[in-house]
C-alpha cells in the first residue's frame, strides 16, 4: 500500500522539518535508513512514492509521529457570497491532454518530460498506476514539470487496481500496451457517473491492430495477435479517447494507417504533436482524417519534452464564473480555437467581452488569447443549446450554459444528448435557487434570471455539474457548503484558492 501523490509533498515537508529539528543532514538520515542522500531529497520534495512501512521507519528514525494511518476525510468547500471577481487569472494546462500524454509516455523507452502538467486528481490516479507497474515518475522541485522513465519491462501484475478503477482514462492503456504484450488485463474503467459509457468503440478500432478483449469479473482480459492492420480504419464513433487509442496503436505500427472520422479536438491535437516528437509522422492534424506513418516499437527511445496546451473547459468554467457573478475579469491564456462557438453563442445572448491578439502556447501550436469579460445583461437564446463534436460546442462545456441560462432573461432548452445522467445532475442547481425543469434524462428547460440563495449540497459524481454548483454558490447570498469535492479536484488544480486570488471567499475544510 502506498500513500497517494496528493499527500507526498505535505509528508515530505514534515519529514524535512523533523530531520532539521533533530539536527540531521539528509546524508545522516539516509545512513540510518540504509538508503541514499538523493532518495531522502526526493522524499522531502514529494518526488518519491512512499510505502506506509517506509513512513514508519522514517518516523522511528526521527522519533516523530509523522502521519496517522487511516482513510482520508472528504474535503468540503465553504463559499461566502455573493462574490465580485476582479483582476486576472490564468488558464492551466488541459486535464484531458495531460492524462492522454501520461498514457502515451508508455510508448517511449527514453525520458519523457511533461512541462506544466496539471496537478489534479485524475493525473494523480494515472501516476499511481504508472508507478505501481514500475514507471519512474518525478516532479520538479516547483511541482510544475513531471519526468517519466519507463523500464523495458512493466510489472502489469502489480498494477494499483484501486487507482485504475477511479479513472476512466485507464482505458487509454490499451493502445500503448497492445504491441508490447501478448496478454494482459486492465481493471474496469471508472470516472464520472454519466450513465452507460460503452468501450465498444475502442474495441472495434483496436481489433484492426490485433487486440481482443474478454470481459470477466472486474477486469478486461486482453490478448493480442500480430496482424497487418487495414490501411484505412473508420471510427464508428468520433470520440476523443477512441481517437487517442487508435493514434497510439497506429504510432507503433510500421507503415501508413489512415484514421477516418477521427476527433480533431484539443486533446487529440496535443497527443498528435507529442507523437511527432517521438518520430511518428502524422498528417491532417485538426481534421477528421489522420494519416499516420508509424515507427517500429523498438525504435521509440527518445528524450523528449512537451508542454500540454491550456484547457478550454477550464477557460469556460472561469468565463462562466465571471458571467454569473456579474464581474469584470480577465482570463489569460485562453485556447481560442476551442471556444469560438461558445463565445459566438454568448455574444448573441448579449455578453460583452474583449479579446487580445493571438499568441502561441508553449507547445508551439495552440492559439491563445486573453479574454476580458464585462458585466452584461443576458437574454435566453432563441434556439436550443446542444453540443457537437469539435468544431461544435464542446460536449464538456454544455453544463456551463445551464448556469449561464439561469442568469439570463427567458427560457432556455438545453439538450445534453451525449450522456444519460448529466442533465439530471444539473437539477441540483434548484437547491441554490435556479428554476430547472427536467424533461427527460437528456433535456432540461432553464428559466431565468435567478435569485441565487445559499444552500448545502453534496457534490454530484460528475465533474462539470459539480463545478456549476460551485459557480452558482459564488453568486448566492449567504454561506453555502459544497460537500465532498473530490470530483472537482479530479479536473481542476487548486480551484478554490485560485478563485480566492481574484476575489472569491472560499474556505477548504474537513470534518
Amino acid at each position: 500500500m502506498t500513500v497517494t501523490e496528493t499527500s507526498l509533498y505535505r509528508i515530505g515537508a514534515m519529514i524535512r522539518q523533523a530531520r532539521q529539528h533533530r539536527g540531521l543532514t539528509q546524508s545522516q538520515l539516509a545512513d540510518q535508513l540504509g538508503t541514499s542522500q538523493s532518495a531522502i531529497h526526493r522524499i522531502e520534495t514529494g518526488n518519491q512514492n512512499l510505502s506506509l512501512e517506509m513512513i514508519n521507519r522514517i518516523a522511528t528514525a526521527l522519533n516523530s509521529e509523522l502521519i496517522s494511518v487511516g482513510a482520508g476525510a472528504p474535503v468540503h468547500l465553504r463559499v461566502n457570497g455573493p462574490t465580485k471577481l476582479s483582476g486576472a487569472i490564468d488558464v492551466r494546462s488541459s486535464k484531458n491532454a495531460g492524462v492522454a500524454l501520461l498514457c502515451a509516455s508508455l510508448l517511449n523507452r527514453g525520458t519523457t518530460v511533461l512541462r506544466g502538467l496539471a496537478r489534479i486528481e485524475e493525473v494523480n490516479r494515472i501516476i499511481e498506476v504508472l508507478t505501481s507497474i514500475g514507471v519512474e515518475v518525478e516532479w520538479s522541485d516547483d511541482r510544475s514539470d513531471l519526468t517519466i522513465r519507463r523500464p523495458n519491462e512493466l510489472k502489469l501484475d502489480e498494477m494499483d487496481v484501486d487507482a485504475a478503477r477511479r479513472t476512466r482514462s485507464i482505458i487509454m492503456f490499451l493502445g500503448p500496451l497492445l504491441h508490447f504484450y501478448e496478454q494482459f488485463q486492465l481493471p474496469y474503467a471508472g470516472g464520472c457517473d454519466l450513465g452507460q459509457r460503452t468501450i465498444e468503440p475502442h474495441l472495434q478500432v483496436l481489433r484492426h491492430f490485433g487486440l481482443e478483449v474478454q470481459a470477466t469479473e472486474g477486469y478486461y482480459q486482453v490478448s493480442t495477435n500480430k496482424v497487418t492492420p487495414h490501411n484505412s480504419v473508420i471510427l464508428t464513433e468520433r470520440g476523443d479517447t477512441v481517437t487517442e487509442n487508435a493514434l497510439m496503436a497506429a504510432a507503433i505500427t510500421p507503415g501508413v494507417t489512415t484514421i477516418r472520422n477521427a476527433s480533431p479536438n484539443y486533446m487529440v491535437q496535443d497527443l498528435c504533436f507529442f507523437l511527432q516528437e517521438l518520430g511518428v509522422r502524422i498528417e491532417g492534424i485538426g481534421s477528421t482524417t489522420l494519416r499516420i506513418t508509424g515507427v517500429d516499437v523498438n525504435t521509440v527511445h527518445k528524450d523528449v519534452e512537451y508542454a500540454p496546451s491550456e484547457d478550454p473547459i477550464e477557460a469556460m468554467s472561469l468565463l462562466t464564473a465571471a458571467i454569473v457573478t456579474e464581474s469584470e475579469l480577465t482570463i489569460r491564456r485562453v485556447p481560442i480555437e476551442f471556444l469560438e462557438i461558445e463565445l459566438a453563442i454568448l455574444r448573441e445572448m448579449g455578453l460583452k467581452f474583449d479579446l487580445t491578439p493571438e499568441y502561441k502556447a508553449a507547445n508551439g501550436h495552440t492559439r491563445l488569447v486573453d479574454l476580458t469579460v464585462h458585466p452584461s445583461v443576458l437574454r435566453a437564446p432563441i434556439d436550443k443549446i446542444h453540443p457537437m463534436p469539435f468544431p461544435g460546442l464542446n460536449i464538456d462545456n454544455l453544463p456551463f450554459f445551464g448556469v449561464i441560462a439561469a442568469a439570463a432573461n427567458g427560457r432556455t432548452l438545453i439538450n445534453d444528448w451525449v450522456y444519460d445522467n448529466r442533465a439530471i445532475h444539473m437539477t441540483n442547481l434548484n437547491r441554490i435557487g435556479a428554476n430547472i425543469e427536467l424533461l427527460d434524462p437528456h433535456r432540461i428547460i432553464v428559466t431565468g434570471p435567478t435569485r441565487w440563495r445559499a444552500a448545502e449540497v453534496i457534490c454530484p459524481p460528475a465533474l462539470r455539474p459539480a463545478v456549476c454548483i460551485l459557480i452558482s454558490m459564488l453568486a448566492a447570498r449567504g454561506t453555502s457548503i459544497l460537500r465532498d469535492v473530490y470530483v472537482i479536484n479530479r479536473g481542476y488544480e487548486d480551484l478554490a484558492n485560485r478563485l480566492n486570488a481574484v476575489g472569491a471567499n472560499i474556505q477548504v475544510f474537513q470534518d
